[in-house]
């Protein structure tokens, strides 16, 4: 099933903010995502890219001990991502061993000298009991970030499994968001039960036809990757006139009008962020900038117009024997869509 859409605007998201103790609320700003990909099953979210733990059968249910963040330090099974590779956002998350709660999900950047910055939390998620459990989320997350899990009491528990190689860290008490802090200890040998989902951020390879009118109108295929959830495309900071997804790796786009001739770049925002712009996505407005004839002879006069996107129009003469223009409509510097016909009237 296909999404059509109409001058969509850019999801923005928000970092989450915590007041501490039992008593903290742990909030994320609502990112806009598009209504037709929330409502219609036949759009999915994108491919997505697995960070965190592979939830290996066997963890045991264990406590926090006190609430603290804690988060995977090192993952030794094959494949596994311990940190984001993309730009993205995080569109589910899961937990095995969880008990109690609610439990939040956080976002940890390193800053290269051991410590973290908090840089987002999710609201808070209660599992029904202690096996695998997935929940939602809409959390912007950045490549080389890790993910951490928050209890809300120090009884709560979360899946831990031995294995070599492995560790994990916890930070106590769990920081304020905006707070770049280090870690308060380490587990060797074990990890726990936590994964996310992240989302890449679209990205845009190519673009047909390259080029259309100043008017509007042109129909643009757009080739790329993670399109689904795609909520706005714009013609430079102008937004389609209508885009339909087609796939998670195509859109067509209807072009809007215009404002001058000259290149723009085409963009692509989902709920995980914007496509950043290259050459590859470059739509060209042509239009028929009219040329200063005044002056000109009759056959100097068309050869200006046809080096443009106008087209030569009606021819008024004066008199008989008159080469020379002293007259143009439309008038000189005026941008039309191509083809636009400019008319003359000659004289002495």
């Amino acid at each position: 099933m296909k999404c059509r859409h109409r001058h969509e605007d850019d999801p923005r998201a928000g970092s989450g903010a915590r007041r501490g103790g039992a008593g903290r609320i742990g909030s994320l700003a609502i990112v806009i995502a598009s209504v037709c990909a929330l409502m219609v099953t036949g759009i999915a979210q994108g491919s997505t890219i697995t960070v965190g733990s592979v939830l290996p059968p066997g963890a045991t249910p264990t406590a926090f001990g006190q609430v603290q963040t804690q988060f995977n330090a090192a993952l030794p099974e094959k494949g596994a991502n311990l940190a984001s590779p993309v730009n993205g956002a995080i569109v589910r998350w899961r937990v095995q061993g969880a008990e109690g709660g609610p439990f939040f999900l956080r976002v940890l950047r390193p800053n290269g000298s051991g410590a973290y910055a908090a840089v987002g939390t999710s609201n808070g998620a209660t599992p029904a009991d202690s096996g695998v459990q997935t929940f939602t989320a809409n959390l912007p997350i950045h490549a080389g970030d890790l993910i951490g899990i928050d209890p809300s009491k120090a009884s709560d528990t979360i899946g831990v499994t031995t294995a070599a190689g492995a560790s994990y860290g916890f930070i106590f008490p769990p920081p304020f968001d905006g707070s770049t802090v280090a870690p308060s200890g380490s587990e060797a040998g074990k990890e726990i039960a936590l994964s996310a989902e992240v989302q890449p951020v679209p990205a845009i390879t190519s673009i047909a036809p390259t080029f259309g009118s100043i008017a509007g109108g042109t129909a643009v295929t757009i080739t790329g990757t993670n399109f689904n959830t795609a909520s706005a495309v714009k013609f430079g900071s102008t937004p389609a006139a209508g885009f339909t997804v087609d796939s998670d790796t195509q859109i067509t786009a209807t072009a809007p009008a215009g404002t001058a001739p000259g290149s723009v770049d085409v963009t692509v925002t989902t709920l995980a962020g914007t496509s950043g712009t290259t050459p590859a996505d470059r739509f060209t407005y042509t239009a028929c900038v009219v040329p200063k004839l005044k002056g000109k002879t009759l056959k100097s006069s068309r050869r200006a117009v046809h080096r443009t996107e106008c087209r030569f129009g009606k021819v008024i003469r004066h008199k008989k024997n008159t080469h020379h223009v002293i007259k143009q409509s439309p008038k000189p510097g005026t941008v039309r869509p191509p083809g636009a016909k400019v008319n003359v009237t000659l004289g002495k």
